[in-house]
C-alpha cells in the first residue's frame, strides 16, 4: 500500500488558500474602484510642465 503524500496535500491546501485570498483581494479592489468616480485624477505638480513643453 502506498504512503500518503502529506507534503503534496499541504502544498495544494496552501495554493487553494492563496488563490482564495487573491480572489477576495480583487473583489475588494473592484468594490473600491466602482465606488470612486472614474474621471477624478490625483493632482500632481508635473501637469503644468507638460502643457508648456508643447507650446515652446
Amino acid at each position: 500500500m502506498a504512503k500518503p503524500n502529506y507534503t503534496f496535500e499541504k502544498r495544494q491546501k496552501e495554493l487553494a488558500k492563496k488563490k482564495k485570498k487573491e480572489e477576495k483581494r480583487l473583489q475588494k479592489k473592484a468594490r473600491i474602484d466602482e465606488s470612486q468616480p472614474q474621471d477624478v485624477q490625483p493632482m500632481s505638480g508635473d501637469d503644468d510642465k507638460t502643457a508648456t513643453k508643447g507650446d515652446a
